[in-house]
């Protein structure tokens, strides 16, 4: 089943709430000139992320959670956790609420999944 995206002012993330994302269908995905182009076949909107959105783009497993993704993110970048964190929140939601990304306090059931 499909989990809708919660975004906004109903949606709460911390790091002791879990939350798992998962690239939505019919999103089609490109590197064009080592960038990261998506579009969205329902609206036919096309968007460009930075490397840090494209490096969420690629985590978006559904069934690992943003921590665990963040923390990578750490290993690659100057950052620290919680400030990384705050802001693949922020880029989170964003693509989310364009209908990129989904949402969820739990692992998505995905083919291939176990759980």
């Amino acid at each position: 089943p499909t989990r809708s995206a919660g975004v906004g002012s109903d949606w709460k993330h911390t790091m002791t709430s879990p939350m798992y994302i998962l690239r939505s269908p019919n999103i089609a995905a490109r590197k064009i000139g080592g960038e990261l182009m998506l579009m969205a076949s329902s609206s036919a909107s096309l968007y460009s992320l930075n490397d840090t959105a494209a490096l969420l783009w690629d985590a978006a497993d559904g069934n690992t959670s943003l921590d665990v993704i963040v923390g990578a993110l750490c290993a690659q970048f100057d950052v620290s956790q919680d400030v990384a964190y705050t802001d693949a929140c922020e880029v989170v939601e964003q693509l989310a609420a364009n209908g990129i990304l989904q949402i969820s306090h739990a692992p998505f059931q995905t083919e291939g999944s176990t759980s």
